[in-house]
């Protein structure tokens, strides 16, 4: 995998930042840590050394230049970390561990940094001291001091080991960038390679899940829950197209025909009556299915939440109910409502309506009992969900007549089915499809269930989908 294109990666560049937080973090710790550590042993190096001059200062008080050269001299037999000098005016050694005036000018305060020879078994070293001088009477000259070579060492070991932290870091973070970024881009470089596929005409791929349940996987799963809905939607325009094709071929075919035969004979005025009319009502018939079609499209697309509305449900079931009470009379058949008052739910008059319109359309024209001692009432009834209750609402039709068989209830919500029972009865196949479809824009569902004998579909409908 190129190198350029790990370092373009988003993944790198994140690491880098994250990589740059953490090193400046880490940078201003170790550099407090630092400074505390030093400044902590340079203060007690000069508070050392203050004890030691105010020691030889009472010293001298108390007993003059002799005293403070006979206490020097003492402290000097076993001096430790300490460095003591005393000159006369002529620069001559008189006391101390040093074999002379180190070639430093003080600072205004006296205190000094200066490089020293100590004697080992080896023989001589250098050494790093501090120290601070002062000029007594009649020029005499003092100096107290440590040694700070442990300390540098101590100092430089913190350094080193402070570079070293934060080399190590960087390398670190930039390899761990580099391999984040190197998986990352394997995950991404398949999902562009299926997204390719699909995008040449395979709907059947579908991106690659790792099952790691991280945000690659949660997207990976939602786009394929979206290739699904789409192949679904364009297996299911595939198959519109060819029922339209199928189904409206032949009222087409009719209709030419029965124009053409009419003339191309000796007609009357009532046969081109009668030939006009029935064009008119096969045209009717086209019109209907391609309404329906038209009105199944909206609802799938969801393009009539924005004119939802709060809708009496109970007003809408007796208007229809009282609508297709003549042509229920018509069979033989009735109609019953059961349907408490004020019941109301958002949603699509309209298309509720519709939806409704079309449930006892369907009740009316399969639901003649194949017994005629069964029961010919179609019963609405409406009423709060009991799954949900407060939430929802469930809307059945009921017929008792052939019912449909328990391996076909799911096929009948498709567009231009139709029932071997069903062939000789007008209509278009649409019906259900149409219901199912307001059913999904709502929020809802719809179950087809046996009466005994008999269908009732049922509607679940949330009371508000907002």
């Amino acid at each position: 995998m190129p190198l350029i294109k790990l370092l373009k990666t988003s993944t790198f560049r994140l690491a880098v930042i994250y990589l740059a937080l953490f090193a400046a973090s880490a940078i201003t710790l170790l550099a407090y840590v630092y400074w505390n550590t030093a400044g902590f042993l340079a203060r007690q190096t000069d508070e050392a050394v203050e004890a030691e001059i105010a020691g030889l200062a009472e010293q001298y008080r108390q007993g003059g230049l002799p005293l403070l050269v006979h206490t020097v001299i003492q402290r000097s037999r076993d001096p430790g970390q300490s460095l003591y000098l005393v000159l006369d005016p002529a620069g001559r050694v008189l006391a101390g561990t040093l074999d002379g005036r180190p070639q430093v000018e003080p600072g205004p305060d006296g205190w000094f940094d200066f490089n020293y020879n100590r004697k080992t078994l080896d023989g001589t070293e250098v050494k790093a001291a501090r120290a601070r001088a002062f000029y007594l009477q009649e020029g005499f000259y003092l100096l107290v001091g440590r040694d700070v070579q442990e300390r540098r060492e101590i100092e430089n070991l913190i350094t080193n080991a402070l570079i070293w932290a934060i080399g190590l870091t960087i390398a670190l973070g930039l390899v761990g960038g580099l391999f984040m970024s190197r998986n990352m881009l394997a995950r991404v470089d398949d999902i562009n390679r299926s997204s390719r596929d699909i995008m040449e005409g395979d709907l059947s791929q579908r991106l690659p899940i790792a099952g790691t349940g991280d945000e690659l996987d949660q997207l990976g799963l939602n786009l394929n829950a979206m290739l699904d809905q789409i192949e679904a939607l364009m297996i299911g325009m595939r198959q519109v197209t060819d029922n339209i094709a199928h189904d409206l071929r032949s009222p087409l075919n009719r209709l030419r025909n029965r124009l053409e035969i009419t003339l191309m004979q000796e007609a009357s005025p009532e046969d081109y009556k009668q030939a006009l009319e029935k064009t008119i009502a096969e045209a009717d018939n086209l019109l209907g299915t391609f309404n329906a079609l038209l009105m199944i499209a909206r609802a799938e697309a969801g393009s009539l939440r924005d004119s939802m509305t709060w809708v009496d449900l109970s007003a809408t079931l007796h208007d229809a109910a009282e609508l297709y009470e003549p042509v229920a009379e018509e069979k033989d058949l009735s109609i019953s409502i059961d349907v408490p008052e004020g019941l109301k739910i958002w949603g699509n008059r309209e298309l509720l309506s519709q939806a409704v319109a079309n449930l006892l359309d369907n009740a009316i024209k399969h639901g003649l009992p194949l017994d005629n001692g069964n029961d010919r009432t179609i019963v609405v009834a409406a009423g709060t969900d009991p799954v949900r209750p407060g939430r929802g609402v469930v809307l059945s039709v009921a017929d008792h007549g052939q019912g449909i068989p328990p391996d076909e209830r799911q096929h009948v919500l498709e567009r231009f089915v139709r029932l071997e029972a069903s062939r000789n009865t007008p209509g278009s196949g649409l019906g259900l499809s149409l219901v199912a479809a307001v059913a999904r824009l709502h929020a809802g569902s719809i179950e087809l269930e046996d009466n005994r004998p008999g269908l009732r579909v049922s509607l679940f409908l949330p009371v508000s989908g907002r």
